[in-house]
């Protein structure tokens, strides 16, 4: 590509498109990176530089870029159907990529309902939980409060920026949203009971079964990222929280929905989060890598009881009034078929645990940097917390943009990732091998080392 045409392109985004989570200001005056291809775990920009994609292309992509059985799948398909409706017929793909999801879930969770997107999976998840309710056999429709926890995030749609926790993504649309019950966070490192984790009682869970006992005639459902709050920093939940969590909604007759949309597919070293403490939600919402990275695509799983209230007689009208356009796309369907055929086909859980070893190993060092404050890690999920000062876990302003200064760092060595404010997220894809992982992580140590020292 000729120094023109990419001169060319980089105004042509500045001129005309308007980025997600990005101050556009700031773009205007930064030298933007375009993807023009991708290989493995390295992707490649229109000046021929190469990175590795050191958050999987925002946590989606698992087996690399261009993995040729997906790539050959799609093609497959488009040779037959690209896409078709969903409402009143259906496909091959999608059936097929309902059993497999059905059979690869925690059991009960026996019907998918498809959309496009993990905002929409938990919108989905939402709306059959409050309609549940209305519609089971002896009707509790004062069940209209949904439970969550401090600093989660489950997407965008209103729905399920009512169940967040970030203020800084979801303060400003407080009047269209509607009223939720927020309760503790498990934030180790910055405890709200002020307590060490040598101290530590579950006062965060303790707050959490009060809330549910005092408002349970009114709580349709408790929504739950399972063992990492991946937006809200990287916050990993202690063992047996999400047991207790879970006993807890069950003993009080309330839904348990849980969130994987980040955590699904192998991001905490099992396919799902759930199954670290064998644990059966209600509810299931599954996106980003459900297609390995290539298309959009989520899922919504539910138990047959919560189905069966959606059951009824023409004019009863019990039937779930939601839909997409790509509900159930075929390309989509058959990309996500392959996906999960390549996890059984290559045994990418097994081969992962030497990987998530190594990543724990190396991670011990960056503690011997001065301004690193904690590192959580789940499986192949990392926040590295970045403070002022480690004694007294001061945090930097947000004028000092020190996470984004430190990735921009990363990006002239070679390295793509992306912060959560003075969090650095490593998220690679499964694929990685010891060498490029080690190759990332010299990168970020290095990164960091020169930013803080020079903050």
């Amino acid at each position: 590509m000729s120094e023109i045409s990419m001169r060319h392109l980089e105004e042509k985004d500045k001129k005309y498109v308007w980025h997600p989570f990005t101050q556009m200001m700031d773009w205007e005056e930064e030298e933007i990176v375009i993807i023009k291809e991708a290989d493995g775990v390295y992707i490649k920009d229109i000046n021929g530089k190469t990175y590795i994609d050191g958050v999987s292309s925002l946590w989606t992509n698992v087996h690399g870029h261009r993995k040729q059985k997906i790539d050959e799948a799609i093609k497959n398909q488009i040779d037959q159907i690209s896409h078709s409706t969903f409402l009143g017929l259906s496909n091959v793909p999608a059936i097929l990529l309902a059993e497999k999801l059905v059979q690869i879930t925690p059991p009960g969770l026996d019907k998918v309902f498809f959309s496009d997107s993990g905002s929409e999976a938990v919108e989905v998840a939402l709306k059959v939980a409050y309609q549940y309710w209305c519609q089971k056999e002896n009707p509790e429709p004062q069940r209209t409060k949904f439970v969550h926890l401090k600093h989660s995030y489950h997407g965008d749609t209103l729905g399920s920026v009512s169940v967040g926790g970030i203020d800084l993504f979801h303060k400003i649309y407080k009047p269209f949203l509607f009223e939720t019950i927020s309760v503790p966070s498990p934030y180790c490192y910055r405890c709200p009971f002020s307590q060490t984790k040598e101290q530590c009682s579950r006062e965060c869970f303790g707050e959490f079964a009060r809330v549910i006992r005092q408002h349970n005639k009114e709580i349709a459902a408790v929504v739950v990222e399972p063992l990492m709050q991946g937006a809200a920093g990287m916050i990993n939940q202690p063992k047996g929280y999400l047991s207790a969590v879970s006993d807890l909604a069950k003993n009080e007759g309330i839904v348990l929905i849980f969130d994987e949309v980040a955590t699904g597919f192998g991001r905490s070293g099992k396919m799902f989060a759930a199954e670290w403490e064998d644990i059966k939600p209600d509810i299931m919402a599954l996106g980003k890598g459900i297609t390995g990275g290539y298309l959009p695509l989520s899922a919504t799983l539910f138990t047959k009881d919560i189905f069966n209230a959606f059951l009824g007689d023409y004019s009863d009208f019990k039937s779930f009034f939601h839909g997409h356009t790509y509900t159930g796309n075929q390309l989509a369907a058959q990309a996500a078929l392959t996906n999960i055929e390549i996890f059984e086909d290559e045994k990418v859980l097994e081969t992962l645990s030497p990987k998530i070893e190594l990543l724990a190993k190396r991670l011990e060092s960056f503690y011997e940097l001065e301004h690193v404050g904690d590192i959580r890690q789940v499986g192949f999920m990392v926040g590295i917390e970045l403070v002022r000062n480690g004694n007294t876990k001061e945090p930097y302003e947000a004028g000092d943009k020190i996470g984004i200064k430190v990735i921009m760092e990363a990006r002239r060595r070679g390295v793509i990732i992306r912060p959560l404010g003075d969090v650095i997220v490593i998220m690679p894809p499964l694929s990685i091998d010891q060498s490029q992982l080690n190759t990332l992580l010299d990168v970020i140590y290095d990164s960091i080392k020169l930013v803080t020292s020079n903050a």
